[in-house]
């Protein structure tokens, strides 16, 4: 992410200023409100605007985003969440780890979307209201064919099965635990339609006593996954959403698993996205993010050829001239002016909110923003592309705050930077250490084993 000015809007309500400075004063990247900030990725809105309304209008998009850590990778993502969600997207955000959500089982992947998956009226897990619209609109759509209220419930099932018609060539329980739920709903056992709505998400260890009243067997595995979320898209384009927007987050952690699980993870994103190319998922946008080395080092996706092949896009000219729409685009990441840019950004932000907004704009002018992100920048070894989750954490809440609730404060006299290990990420870290006087021995290094 490239900041270089203030583009926000004159009107700013107050909850999503709220929502913006108390993610920042955590350290943490906003959910919302992303577009009070994003005032560098005007070069990628035209292109990635238009793979949106094509994924509204019945197609899917495959993404792979490249950014270094720090530089913006999971803002671009939520960004770009948010421009969906104002077309009426479906939204999840899926971090890959070993442990919680390993790329190579699907069947884990597609139930982490369901308890993620969010709407621009529901947060997650949107997945029962959802459902619930679908059957709604069903019934619409009967009554509007001129069936009576006796007739209702077979015209319905007739819907159901039109309308599944091609998910069910793949995965039929999807249907069958529709109907399940439905059926459930309708004599008025809700712990069974609970249970039911959890099968269908994805969710293991369901009572069997629901699995038997659904009609439906088993968990969901790997290949089940697809056919479920295939099922997922057409039940969300009828229940009224243009589309469904997919993040799998940080997919550069599959270069630290072992080998053979890598293997599977990579093969499993090779086929995800031969299954997006070839339309079989109509109304998805599936965005990956990962690190240079995970696109370009020998243990992430050069380990698997055709994987390669598909991601491959040509990042040798100027960063000036990287084409928007091919298949992966890169983050540049900060500079020392883009970073002061955020600040002065924040700063304002913050100011129009605040009790005396002209004091913090003064005690807070742009130099001291300047001399804070080089600072900041300094004490992580002079990489200022790492800095922002810590600059803006220690603009908000060592300086903003303080200057806003104490009159005589003036962080020139009264403020020093200090930097605490605990507050670090990862990276972080390492790079706290390579600064004079704080380098390491191999002995402090802590090893995975």
């Amino acid at each position: 992410m490239s900041t270089t000015g203030s583009q926000r809007p004159a009107q700013v309500s107050a909850a999503r200023r709220r929502t913006v400075i108390d993610a920042l004063r955590r350290g943490a990247v906003p959910e919302s409100g992303l577009d009070l900030l994003a005032t560098g990725l005007d070069r990628f809105e035209a292109a990635l605007d238009a793979e949106l309304d094509a994924v509204a209008s019945g197609g899917s998009v495959f993404k792979a985003v490249r950014g270094e850590y720090g530089s913006g990778k999971t803002f671009f993502t939520r960004w770009l969440g948010e421009r969906a969600k104002r077309r009426n997207f479906a939204v999840a955000e899926i971090q890959i780890s070993e442990n919680e959500t390993p790329l190579h089982k699907l069947e884990t992947v597609y139930r982490r979307l369901t308890e993620r998956l969010t709407t621009t009226s529901f947060p997650p897990s949107a997945l029962r209201p959802v459902v619930d619209a679908w059957f709604y609109a069903l019934e619409e759509d009967a009554l509007a064919s001129g069936a009576t209220e006796e007739e209702l419930p077979g015209e319905v099932e007739k819907l159901l099965v039109a309308r599944l018609a091609e998910v069910s060539r793949h995965a039929p329980s999807f249907a069958t635990a529709l109907r399940g739920y439905r059926a459930a709903l309708a004599n008025g056992d809700e712990a069974t339609a609970a249970a039911v709505l959890a099968w269908l998400g994805g969710q293991p260890h369901v009572a069997a006593s629901a699995r038997r009243a659904a009609g439906v067997r088993g968990d969901l595995d790997h290949f089940g996954a697809l056919g479920f979320l295939q099922g997922l898209l057409t039940v969300l384009r009828d229940s009224g959403h243009t589309g469904l927007f997919v993040v799998l987050d940080e997919v550069e952690t599959l270069q630290r698993v072992r080998s053979d699980a890598r293997d599977k993870a990579l093969n499993a994103l090779r086929q995800l996205i031969d299954e997006v190319h070839s339309g079989r998922f109509p109304g998805l946008y599936l965005v990956i993010t990962g690190t240079p080395a995970f696109y370009d080092g020998q243990q992430g996706v050069q380990r698997l050829a055709p994987l390669a092949q598909r991601l491959a896009t040509d990042f040798t000219t100027d960063p000036r001239f990287d084409n928007p729409r091919a298949v992966q685009i890169r983050l540049p990441g900060f500079t020392e002016e883009s970073l002061v840019g955020l600040g002065v950004t924040i700063r304002d932000l913050y100011a129009d909110a605040a009790t005396s907004p002209e004091r913090v704009r003064t005690v807070v002018d742009d130099a001291y923003v300047a001399d804070l992100a080089r600072a900041v920048g300094g004490a992580l070894g002079g990489k200022v592309g790492v800095a922002p989750r810590l600059f803006l954490k220690k603009l908000v809440g060592d300086v903003l705050d303080r200057v806003d609730q104490f009159d005589d404060f003036d962080p020139r006299q009264h403020y020093k930077l200090t930097v605490a290990s605990s507050e670090l990420t990862d990276v972080e870290r390492n790079l706290a250490a390579t600064v004079t006087g704080g380098s390491v021995s191999a002995d402090d290094i802590d090893l995975e084993l």
